[in-house]
């Protein structure tokens, strides 16, 4: 981290002056690590029509979190990731395996991960305030070793993309021609709600809850209005989140607002522009 410190020192703001507000200096790190991969699986997620998946995963992670506070686990982030990854699959399962469509199915399992998260959370008198933080997160707080394994997921989804992507377009766009050529429709689509799933878990308890689905939709949105292929389709989603994503910490920063929000806020705007612009060229 120390070459990481040093490095930012070099911009032009107060806080980066070197021996001071490490954690803004954390939030930028994170910010350039956590929005490629909203900015990636974005692009997928508007392709599959699945913008509100996000939300039901969110919940999920809650009710994991709520479990692993009621087991007493020291970190029950990790409750939240197994229980996510667990809906995950599920979800693909219950897909394929029923004639339900995608926005059904994710009605069912969001409604159901918020009862649950709700009972656990105030079971015996409990007390729902104290989960008020993943709501509305703060990225100020994450700390060095979750932005390294949030740059060791980064990695692994970039993996996913290189190796994988043709089979997982082919599997969102036409699931019976893909099944026809010998790819695993199943296999293709839990990878990718895995990848969600990980993503949105490690990420809420700084990003929000309440806002963590405008980073899977947003950016993708704005491409596809900008993009006239698949290759400016990705790089405009990728680019566009990181460049929101440190507008919106450094706005947040200066104003004193909740840093999900303003990265939402960006990127509402980032999509606007790219609305008109679409018109304009059109």
């Amino acid at each position: 981290m120390e070459l990481w410190y040093r490095l930012v020192s070099l911009l032009p703001f107060s806080w980066a002056e070197a021996g001071s507000l490490y954690f803004m200096k954390n939030a930028l790190l994170a910010i350039l690590v956590v929005t490629p991969l909203f900015g990636l699986l974005s692009t997928m997620v508007v392709t599959n029509r699945m913008s509100f998946f996000s939300d039901a995963l969110g919940h999920s992670a809650f009710t994991g979190i709520a479990i692993g506070v009621l087991c007493e686990l020291a970190d029950p982030m990790w409750a939240a990731a197994v229980f996510a990854l667990v809906l995950s699959a599920l979800f693909t399962w219950v897909r394929h395996h029923t004639d339900l469509q995608s926005d059904t199915v994710i009605g069912v399992f969001s409604s159901t991960a918020v009862a649950l998260g709700i009972f656990i959370a105030t079971f015996g008198g409990g007390s729902f305030t104290k989960f008020n933080t993943y709501l509305i997160g703060d990225i100020l707080s994450v700390e060095p070793a979750m932005i390294g394994l949030l740059a060791i997921l980064l990695g692994l989804v970039l993996a996913l993309w290189v190796t994988s992507f043709d089979r997982l377009l082919l599997s969102s766009i036409h699931p019976a021609l893909a099944g026809s050529r010998g790819v695993r429709v199943a296999l293709q689509e839990w990878l990718f709600t895995a990848a969600i799933a990980l993503v949105v878990t490690l990420s809420m308890s700084w990003v929000g809850l309440l806002v963590i689905n405008s980073l899977l939709v947003l950016p993708a949105a704005a491409g596809r209005n900008l993009a006239r292929n698949m290759r400016q389709y990705h790089l405009f989603s990728v680019v566009g989140a990181v460049v929101c994503g440190v507008a919106g910490l450094l706005i947040s920063y200066y104003v004193g607002s909740s840093t999900g929000a303003c990265i939402t806020l960006c990127l509402a705007l980032y999509f606007l522009l790219s609305l008109l612009g679409r018109r304009t060229g059109a």
